[in-house]
């Protein structure tokens, strides 16, 4: 099964926001060590160099094609990235994950709003009703109705932060549809390779500024087997996956799979020994009746007799 059908696109999203999940679960103790610059530069100085290696060795002249989309490249993928990473860590630092799941799920309806403001495409009632109700299912699951904690500045600006940093990876989305010469591979590939400079020289800038702190090697070692895995799965593996699911289904509905993160936090905690809430299940039921509703295409009618055989009505 490979993401050119349409089931295929659907397990490939699905295993994208599986992994993004398994990321949030490892990487945010990470980030309590590696501010969160340094941790995206790291995970995309690794994940860049394989992508490299699978670009030059599965693409169609990928690096000409660099070389025509550099200015555009570097922008997208600085947004896709960096801004996305960088901004939702340090979100989720200041702020609570229920909150940062809930601005996560947002973005479908980001998505469907740009879709019809900059392209003139009014979404279907289905799309808007689907993405609600997936909305309202990651609600449940952060039990935002049920939380009495007071929300303080630092709380507002880190949720402020999650929210710049989701309309990153919804412009990283959109900007796939324009290059069609582009494989999945290639998109993933060429838009990493084009923003890891400007990625590091932003860092760099800031440590020398005395902004944030530079990690030491010692920390480096002791992470490194966490940081392999978050460049390989969660940033190679699903970032192919997931472009490649959006290449199939399109960006409105890739986005609306993005809800499932906070659930598969829930089935990987699961797997660890924490057993669900009911809130948890309730929520997760929502989200997958929101994808169903969405990804759920209706059978056409049969076409009339005559048409099935070729022949043309008679009229009078």
């Amino acid at each position: 099964m490979t993401a050119n059908t349409r089931t295929g696109a659907i397990a490939a999203l699905l295993f994208a926001t599986t992994a993004w999940g398994s990321l949030f679960v490892i990487g945010k103790p990470i980030t309590a060590q590696l501010d969160p610059a340094w941790f995206t530069l790291v995970r995309y100085l690794l994940a860049t160099a394989l992508l490299a290696v699978l670009a030059q060795l599965a693409g169609n002249q990928p690096w000409a094609k660099l070389r025509r989309h550099a200015l555009r490249h570097s922008l997208v993928g600085l947004g896709g990235y960096g801004l996305f990473s960088i901004l939702v860590f340090h979100g989720l630092k200041l702020s609570q994950p229920s909150h940062g799941s809930v601005i996560m799920a947002t973005m479908p309806f980001t998505t469907l709003a740009l879709r019809w403001a900059l392209d003139g495409q009014r979404p279907p009632l289905r799309a808007v009703a689907g993405a609600a109700l997936a909305l309202a299912g990651v609600a449940t699951v952060a039990n935002l109705l049920g939380h009495s904690g007071e929300i303080n500045g630092l709380m507002l600006l880190g949720d402020a932060l999650t929210l710049a940093g989701t309309l990153g990876w919804v412009l990283y989305t959109r900007n796939a549809a324009k290059l069609p010469d582009h494989s999945p591979l290639e998109y993933t590939a060429l838009t990493a390779v084009a923003a890891l400079p400007w990625l590091a020289l932003g860092t760099v800038v800031a440590t020398l500024a005395g902004l944030i702190d530079a990690p030491s090697p010692a920390l480096l070692t002791a992470l490194a087997p966490q940081l392999g895995y978050i460049a390989v799965m969660p940033t190679v593996a699903a970032a192919l996956a997931f472009n490649a699911g959006v290449r199939r289904l399109g960006a409105p509905m890739g986005t609306l799979f993005l809800n499932m993160v906070p659930v598969s936090v829930i089935a990987l905690h699961a797997v660890m020994g924490e057993a669900p809430q009911a809130n948890e299940i309730a929520g997760a039921a929502l989200v997958g009746l929101g994808l169903a509703l969405t990804v759920w295409t209706p059978r056409a009618a049969p076409a009339p007799r005559a048409a099935r055989l070729g022949a043309t009505p008679c009229t009078r």
